[in-house]
């Protein structure tokens, strides 16, 4: 590994990643968009997803490909994203760190 810093997963990124996961290979900007605001309620701009998106693709969290060019986009084609293993990782990382922070805590007025 080197002197790489090791990559943390953000909040929004594991959403998002999640998203993509459940949406496989159907997971499209707009898709991930619907698909949070769907599941979470949280409503989120398309210019945050593709942020968020790139960022992740950046840290090698995803990867992505161009889709056919379609008449109802103008002629513009989808993009569409997929995890990778690093990405995966991440998600059970932070998914451990979560479950290691919450052993052991007692429900204290319904917060756990």
């Amino acid at each position: 590994m080197g002197d790489q810093k090791p990559s943390y997963l953000g909040e929004f990124e594991e959403l998002a990643l999640l998203a993509i996961v459940r949406l496989r290979d159907d997971a499209y900007g707009m898709k991930i968009r619907q698909e949070l605001d769907v599941v979470t309620g949280r409503t989120v701009s398309i210019g945050a997803i593709y942020t968020t998106l790139e960022r992740m693709e950046e840290k090698g969290f995803v990867s992505s490909r161009q889709g056919e060019a379609t008449p109802e986009r103008g002629g513009r084609a989808k993009k569409y994203f997929k995890i990778t293993g690093a990405g995966a990782q991440a998600l059970n990382d932070a998914q451990r760190a979560r479950d290691l922070l919450r052993g052991g805590l007692k429900p204290a007025g319904g917060v756990i």
